[in-house]
């Protein structure tokens, strides 16, 4: 078996959250999905756990943040293509989502940010497959 990364995000609404995923191109697991919690796959190695915010806070002994407000973690999905990342973003903008800041094109990196509904902040980019063989440009 592979390594599998599992996501936690908390929400303020499930069901609104379940449907900016799905319409992001993502599935709903059911057999992991109840009124508390949905599993959104991404792949066959990553999900996130869509938890409503009052069980996320069963998970730690911490505040649970409001991603409006504090980022505490920025998550980075890699796309196929620069016109994914653009298909993507549309899709959740058209869903609800925020486009916090402007795209980042660096040549060889192309990424987009899109805030979910309840502030978490998904990066969507393309990397040159060179600059993933070789490194960025600047580094070498």
């Amino acid at each position: 078996m592979s390594t599998q990364i599992f996501v936690n995000l908390a929400t303020d609404d499930l069901e609104r959250s379940k449907a900016f995923y799905v319409a992001l191109g993502c599935e709903i697991n059911p057999l992991f999905t109840d009124d508390n919690a949905a599993c959104v796959v991404w792949s066959d190695e990553v999900f996130f756990m869509v938890l409503t915010r009052e069980f996320f806070g069963t998970f730690t002994d911490k505040p649970v943040a409001n991603a409006h407000d504090t980022a505490q973690v920025l998550l980075a999905i890699s796309r196929d293509s620069r016109a994914q990342v653009d298909e993507t973003l549309a899709a959740g903008l058209a869903a609800g989502g925020t486009e916090p800041r402007p795209a980042q094109d660096m040549g060889f990196m192309y990424s987009r940010d899109l805030e979910d509904p309840d502030g978490n902040v998904l990066e969507f980019m393309y990397m040159d497959p060179a600059a993933v063989e070789a490194g960025p440009p600047d580094m070498n």
